[in-house]
């Protein structure tokens, strides 16, 4: 038996490897631009750094897809979560007004499956390209005895531009009556799946909403991404004071995120109508709304806050935006967010 042999017969597959990498070749460099100064299968991505700010700030992100890909590998539906993970990690660092430069990622598993990572890479490359970003580099691990048989984990790095004078959130701007506006989600994005995949573990996935999605459908579908929301706000000089990203935590742990401590938000729950499929999950799990405000989205998943004045001319350029809110004065010892 000659060493790749005996590799193979370890679990990992050399070929298997130099597969997947020709498939996604392609894909990879549709990403890349005049920034790009090292093509795929370099030790190390190199990225140019022209056209810089006065004060240029990197702002990077990692994160993962979560249980939401044990999900997609039930289904066989692998580039949807490309897409995930790209806008993710690109909403986290919108929030601080940054841009993407290049992103990273990293897929591992149990036995490498060329055509499932091609798939999976394929989305990200074409989330990358939506956004101008490169995708620059990453990392395709098989791991025997790490993962169980069939896991799958999903993981990425973006690395933005922002100008220190520009960066989110302007604190010594927000005050009382500022406005909380929501713009919609496309579903529970990237977060809450390990619950969801517990209350739905006895439900057909083919299961009809009354929006008319199926249950599968609804739960897959990619995570939206803002920047192009975001974009034309400034263009025409929305006097933006904040953005928060609702992920992880819901509305609970992340509105506060981005408030001083003299401020406190105030949402009307009954701004929004409810998404069906968060409307089931619910029911499922005979869930208060408060609960689950703490653990997804409920359909906004993104909140930008202005001040009072600019609220009908971001209606009027965002026509999806939701009026959810306000921000109030704070008092001591008082939670950072209320809900009404």
């Amino acid at each position: 038996m000659n060493q790749s042999d005996r590799y193979k017969a370890a679990g990992v597959d050399i070929d298997a490897g130099n597969r997947t990498v020709d498939l996604m070749r392609a894909a990879v460099r549709s990403t890349y631009n005049a920034q790009v100064l090292a093509d795929i299968g370099s030790f190390g991505g190199l990225f140019k750094l022209d056209h810089l700010p006065a004060a240029p700030v990197l702002v990077a992100s990692t994160d993962g897809v979560g249980t939401k890909v044990k999900l997609a590998a039930q289904l066989g539906r692998w580039q949807g979560i490309g897409h995930d993970i790209v806008n993710h990690c690109v909403n986290d660092i919108l929030v601080q007004n940054a841009r993407p430069l290049f992103f990273l990622d990293y897929i591992a598993s149990s036995k490498l499956n060329p055509e499932q990572v091609a798939a999976v890479v394929a989305g990200i490359a074409e989330a990358c390209r939506v956004v101008g970003c490169a995708l620059l580099g990453g990392e395709t691990a098989e791991m025997p005895g790490v993962y169980a048989d069939g896991a799958f984990d999903l993981v990425g790095t973006v690395i933005g531009l922002v100008d220190q004078r520009e960066i989110y959130p302007h604190s010594s701007a927000m005050g009382t009556g500022d406005l909380i506006f929501g713009l919609p989600s496309s579903g529970p994005h990237t977060n809450g799946y390990s619950l969801i995949r517990r209350l739905i573990a006895d439900k057909e996935l083919t299961l009809e909403l009354a929006d008319g999605q199926t249950l599968a459908d609804a739960l897959l579908q990619p995570h939206r991404v803002y920047v192009n929301e975001i974009n034309r706000l400034q263009a025409v000089g929305v006097p933006v004071h904040a953005l928060a990203h609702i992920t992880g935590g819901g509305f609970v742990d992340n509105i506060p995120r981005v408030l001083p401590e003299s401020l406190a938000a105030v949402i009307d729950l009954e701004a929004w109508p409810i998404p069906p499929l968060f409307q089931q999950l619910l029911a499922w799990g005979e869930m208060e709304l408060i609960e689950a405000l703490r653990i997804f989205n409920m359909g906004i998943g993104m909140v930008v806050i202005v001040p009072s004045s600019a609220g009908p001319q971001l209606s009027q350029i965002l026509e999806d935006a939701v009026l959810i809110g306000r921000l109030t004065e704070r008092a001591a010892a008082a939670p950072a967010i209320a809900f009404e």
